[in-house]
């Protein structure tokens, strides 16, 4: 017996050339995967000509002409009535004026990236929670035909956007609901409480149902039971599903195209209209793009850990 256990721990346990190989791999995978985001944070600090150069710049003059384009309007105007301006306030305002240029007030970033956190954080905080009790509902319940309900969920996350694009926004249209942060947020809960649902089952179904029925016993009612029993023991799954759900809610371009177009549009539609005097203003959509990867990479830091037990011992395992 000892002989065979000694086998197979030998057979599961990697060698150290077998780790290093893969510890490799894994530096390389997200090295590769890391390029593209340098690249966009590079070309945020270039000037527009720079931005466009051919062959690429590597080594340039860094600027904050990007950022400045991007939280600013800008108008052209004559060297003699630049001249009569009095001195710079601020970089931006230097930077503008050394292209001929006075700035005209302040852009639609900052609001269009404001309406992205109310309507991503917004949307997800429905979808976990009403996700959490849909699944705890099937997890702990006899529901009729709950593997057909299952899949019924599931599948509404098979459509594209597109499938429904049109009749989402004839009925957000008849009821008022278009280019409103309230629209938004029903429709990305709706999308994304499937999702929830399928990653939450899976986790709570792991969490052993005598630590209910032993609090049941002591006096607590279902709902103390699973506020104070459950829900704390789902923590991770919770964090991992929410993650989920910010990220679509946060990248969400197809919908967000169609049905806002003025004070409910988030930044993704809006980043790629930044134009500037020559076109596309790569300086700055890049210095948009940066500075939205901010929040859902803060998010997923913080809860990084959550989100690889969550995933490893809730949804994967299910």
């Amino acid at each position: 017996m000892s002989s065979v256990n000694t086998t197979a721990h030998s057979v599961v346990e990697p060698t150290p050339t077998v780790k290093r190989i893969a510890g490799t791999i894994v530096i390389l995978y997200a090295l590769v995967t890391m390029i593209p985001l340098a690249w966009i944070f590079l070309t945020s600090i270039k000037s527009p000509p720079d931005s466009i150069s051919y062959p690429p710049k590597v080594v340039f003059t860094p600027t904050l002409e990007g950022f400045c384009n991007l939280f600013t309007t800008r108008t052209r105007q004559t060297p003699d009535y630049i001249q009569s301006l009095p001195a710079p306030t601020s970089t931006c305002d230097e930077i503008t004026r050394s292209r001929n240029m006075v700035i005209a007030g302040p852009s639609n970033y900052w609001p269009r990236f404001g309406n992205s956190l109310v309507i991503a954080f917004g949307s997800t905080f429905l979808a976990v929670s009403l996700g959490t009790f849909a699944a705890y509902g099937f997890s702990r319940f006899r529901v009729p035909l709950a593997d057909d309900l299952l899949f019924f969920i599931l599948s509404t996350r098979m459509m594209p956007p597109i499938a429904v694009a049109i009749p989402i926004y004839l009925m957000y249209r008849q009821f008022g609901l278009s280019d409103t942060a309230l629209g938004m947020i029903l429709l990305y809960t709706a999308v994304n409480v499937s999702l929830a649902v399928w990653l939450l089952k899976g986790f709570i179904d792991e969490i052993p149902r005598e630590y209910e029925e032993a609090a049941m016993i002591d006096g607590y009612t279902r709902l103390q039971a699973f506020w104070k029993v459950v829900l704390p023991q789902a923590t991770t799954g919770i964090a991992a599903t929410a993650i989920f759900c910010l990220i679509f809610a946060w990248n969400e371009y197809a919908f967000a195209v169609l049905l806002t177009s003025g004070s409910a549009q988030t930044a993704p539609p809006f980043i790629p209209t930044i134009i500037g005097e020559g076109g596309q203003d790569w300086p700055a959509v890049a210095a948009g793009t940066t500075i939205f990867l901010v929040p859902i990479l803060v998010f997923t830091i913080i809860l990084r850990k959550q989100l690889l037990r969550g995933i490893t011992f809730g949804a994967v395992r299910k």
